[in-house]
């Protein structure tokens, strides 16, 4: 599934224009168990990596296929290395993602996370990126993710944060692909808002450095000042700005959205809230349903 330039003309302009927001469906090693925990699965319910990446697979399968689950609500979905070399219902998930639900995919690429300095945690190396890339292309992946963290309002780290998501952004623009640069800020931070402003500025400043060919989307925790985004969202640079939930329950996530109207949503824990693997396929599609709506209101 080769992305060609007019699908990817076509998925830009439904993550430009489009209504709606997109599911993080890109819980990695470190975050699987706690996601399986929270769907029912226990840590003695399988026997080691294989089973458990089994077993998250399948909710991501189940959720994919669920009835509300297309681009009626859902704009893109963002997915982990082995959900895209993944099949779901015979088919590459990316493949079944675009062509049947009409989302577009993006890939998480990040490694996870240094220990913290100067305030945050800048991504590890990610070494193979360019081959990795390339596996997406191939696979028909619109863009990607990459995920770093801000816990204190420090201008060095902040900046050291920003710096690092641009250069490996440009890495992927030149591979064709629209990077999502993911710099959060801990919503249980002391200075969350003081960092906010930081980080704003940061990526303004950045953002202006970009060449007319490179485009980026920008998921960032819910600013504690409503609006504080609004003109990164209106740079010329960034296709959009979708918003995390950062651990917020589904209910304050959307009510903290709703008084952003220039960011939608990228939520993951907010979106899988009360689904369980015990749960009938009504069951499990009511509860999904209600969280796709819920979450679709505070985007739009």
């Amino acid at each position: 599934m080769a992305k060609d330039t007019a699908q990817h003309a076509e998925m830009a302009r439904r993550m430009e224009t489009g209504t709606g927001f997109i599911a993080a469906l890109d819980q990695s090693g470190g975050s699987t168990p706690k996601a399986l925990r929270l769907y029912g699965v226990e840590e003695d319910a399988y026997d080691g990596e294989e089973e458990m990446f089994a077993l998250i697979h399948e909710m991501r399968a189940r959720i994919i296929t669920a009835p509300d689950f297309t681009s009626e609500k859902v704009l893109g979905a963002i997915l982990f290395e082995r959900t895209m070399r993944g099949e779901i219902e015979g088919r590459p998930t990316a493949d079944l993602l675009w062509n049947s639900r009409g989302v577009v995919p993006f890939l998480k690429i990040d490694k996870g996370l240094e220990d913290k300095a100067n305030g945050v945690q800048l991504m590890k190396p990610m070494p193979g990126l360019e081959t990795l890339l390339d596996e997406a292309r191939g696979f028909g992946i619109f863009g990607t993710k990459e995920r770093s963290v801000i816990h204190e309002a420090n201008a060095d780290g902040i900046r050291g944060i920003v710096d690092q998501q641009i250069e490996v952004g440009r890495t992927v623009c030149g591979k064709g692909l629209v990077p999502i640069l993911e710099p959060e800020v801990d919503i249980h931070s002391d200075t969350k808002a003081e960092a906010e402003v930081m980080l704003r500025d940061a990526l303004a400043a950045a953002l202006d450095t970009l060449p007319d060919d490179e485009t980026v989307m920008l998921k960032l925790t819910i600013p504690s000042e409503p609006g504080l985004y609004d003109a990164l969202a209106d740079h010329p640079r960034v296709l959009r700005v979708v918003a995390l939930s950062g651990g917020y329950s589904t209910d304050e996530a959307c009510e903290r959205l709703s008084k952003n109207p220039k960011m939608i949503a990228s939520f993951s824990r907010a979106l899988t809230e009360g689904l369980s693997r015990q749960q009938s396929d009504d069951e499990f599609n009511a509860a999904l349903g209600g969280n796709i709506d819920k979450i679709y209101r505070a985007s739009a």
